[in-house]
């Protein structure tokens, strides 16, 4: 097992498989299928995106460096979570962009959808954890990865 270290922006706990991307996450590219056709498990239809691909990410632990694209990502984040779509916990190397934040702040607020989020964990972090692995969110921003 190995721990990481960030700071909490959305509080909370859970247990879930890592899926991992290297690259930015585009959320409108990510989920656009998956809202149009009614995938629940929001399978990723972001081609640009070889990491996570045709992979599901309804209750993952979503490994990312950031977000990208445009300002509607937010709302996608937040769409994603009123209909059940979200990833269980998202865990960002780098410190959270404003696409990022707004997403995941919009959920909280406005939906009973639980989606703990940790920034600021590292590229080592982003370097050790593989798509499968396990992820455990505890209180205070710890995530333990066991394989």
């Amino acid at each position: 097992m190995k721990e990481f270290k960030g700071r909490v922006l959305i509080p909370g706990e859970c247990s879930a498989q890592a899926l991992v991307s290297h690259g930015g996450f585009n959320t409108l590219a990510s989920y656009q299928t998956s809202f149009l056709t009614g995938d629940k498990k929001a399978t990723c239809s972001d081609q640009n995106n070889p990491d996570i691909y045709k992979k599901p990410m309804a209750g993952v632990a979503l490994c990312l460096p950031q977000t990208i694209g445009s300002t509607t990502g937010g709302m996608i984040l937040f769409t994603a979570a009123d209909s059940g779509r979200q990833p269980a916990c998202m865990l960002f190397s780098k410190p959270i962009d404003s696409i990022g934040a707004a997403g995941v702040l919009l959920a909280d607020i406005w939906t009973d959808a639980k989606m703990p989020t940790i920034d600021s964990l590292g590229d080592e972090f982003l370097d050790y954890v593989k798509t499968g692995m396990n992820i455990t969110v505890k209180e205070g921003g710890v995530v333990q990865i066991t394989e």
